[in-house]
C-alpha cells in the first residue's frame, strides 16, 4: 500500500524546481527531471509530485 503524495502539480516542462513552496520554512531548491517513461517525479524533500501534462490523464 502506498501513501498519496501531499500535493500534485501538472507541469508543461520536463525539468522543474522545487523549494517546498513555503519561503523560509521550505527546503533547499532542487531541480528534478521528469522521466519520459513514467511522466512524473517526486521531490525527495517534501514528496510533492510533479506530473508532465502529457501524462495528466494517467495521474488522475
Amino acid at each position: 500500500m502506498t501513501i498519496e503524495a501531499p500535493e500534485t502539480e501538472i507541469v508543461s516542462q520536463w525539468k522543474v524546481a522545487c523549494d517546498g513552496g513555503e519561503g523560509a520554512l521550505g527546503h533547499p531548491r532542487v531541480w528534478l527531471v521528469i522521466p519520459h517513461e513514467t511522466g512524473f517525479v517526486e521531490c525527495p524533500y517534501c514528496d510533492k509530485k510533479y506530473v508532465h501534462q502529457a501524462f495528466a490523464e494517467k495521474a488522475k
